[in-house]
């Protein structure tokens, strides 16, 4: 039986960042992940659509004026960014049998992306933890309080910690993780009500040779009441790859329903429909469907797709001194964004420490 005094469950952007504090305050840690890979949802691919850098086909942008944990992660790391490009006039689609109106962009508060994709702050957190500490395609399935540590049950056997950080969403944790003891009905039942980012949604990438709705004087941005995607933004890589993608607003059970390829042809439809014949023929197309991911999503995101809303997850005895949750869901402000993942990070991390002596 391996042991270890700290042990995070999930290698998404809070797993990997408590991780990495917690090893460069020189505690024993072990990270632990199902997939095969690291980055939960953050997923960036390149045009061929293995991982790597280039697009997003998770979380795409963070707002430093409104975000600054992320903002001062990116700077600490020394990643370099780039301002969401919204140059030029956006499209609003309305009606199937009107031409998109052009309008000007309506201007936000600035959003940015990381250059090579958000898997770029993936891979920087990771570089700090040894190797030998991280273990991909290892779930962990069972929880059982033992009298001085937790027993963490891998398919592989055992493992022993003194502390436990649940880096995961709540409705993940409620549906696929036995705690031995069983938490509190209440806990269990607000977890099942807490909403996972990113579960019941899609995202379309289109890669093209060039951007030619530059040439046009678009921005790349659309909105739609048409559909299949209702919003539509410019994701041309920092390397200038040109690219589109847009989240599509079929429900889960809608793009169930008429398969992955179906999807992939009306949005390829609706691009030439808003951008001309010059986006029917894209050098790719990728299709992300995080609702048949089952690493992400659970039945409960399919029927309740809301956002999280900020709550309280302390965890009663025997699991109070023993046991951490840090998904992004879980933080107190920005729950369920990038942001929200930092912010969990350092409060589970600074726990852990703090009860283990770190």
């Amino acid at each position: 039986m391996t042991e270890g005094r700290i042990a995070v469950v999930g290698a998404g952007l809070a797993g990997l960042n408590a991780a990495r504090l917690l090893w460069r305050a020189g505690a024993d840690v072990r990270l632990y992940e199902a997939r095969p890979r690291l980055g939960g949802r953050i997923l960036t691919v390149g045009a061929d659509g293995a991982p790597g850098a280039g697009f997003d086909l998770g979380p795409s942008w963070f707002w430093p004026d409104m975000q600054p944990e992320i903002a001062a992660l990116v700077a600490e790391l020394g990643l370099a960014c780039q301002r969401q490009d919204e140059a030029g006039q956006m499209l609003f689609e309305r009606h199937p049998q009107e031409p998109p109106l052009r309008v000007p962009h309506p201007g936000s508060v600035a959003s940015w992306r990381i250059a090579g994709g958000t898997g770029a702050l993936t891979q920087a957190l990771a570089a700090v933890i040894p190797r030998d500490r991280i273990r991909l395609g290892a779930p962990v399935r069972r929880l059982t309080r033992a009298e001085d540590a937790v027993v963490l049950t891998l398919p592989e056997g055992e493992v022993r910690a003194d502390h436990v950080i649940l880096a995961l969403p709540p409705r993940l944790i409620a549906q696929g993780l036995t705690l031995d003891p069983a938490p509190s009905p209440g806990v269990l039942d607000l977890w099942r009500r807490t909403p996972t980012w990113m579960a019941p949604h899609a995202k379309f990438l289109a890669v093209y040779p060039r951007r030619f709705w530059r040439e046009a004087g678009l921005s790349g941005g659309a909105q739609s009441l048409v559909g299949p995607m209702t919003e539509i933004h410019d994701a041309t890589s920092s390397a200038g790859e040109a690219a589109l993608f847009g989240f599509v607003g079929l429900s889960a059970a809608g793009r169930q329903q008429i398969g992955e390829a179906a999807v992939i042809a009306a949005c390829t439809a609706q691009l030439v429909r808003l951008f001309g014949s010059a986006a029917a023929e894209p050098r790719s197309v990728r299709l992300k469907d995080w609702a048949a991911d089952v690493l992400t999503a659970t039945p409960g995101d399919l029927t309740d797709p809301g956002h999280p809303a900020p709550q309280v997850f302390a965890l009663p005895a025997p699991w109070s001194d023993r046991l951490t949750l840090a998904g992004s869901e879980t933080a107190p402000r920005n729950p369920g964004y990038l942001n929200g993942a930092v912010i969990a990070a350092h409060a589970a991390a600074g726990r852990a420490a703090a009860l283990c002596s770190v």
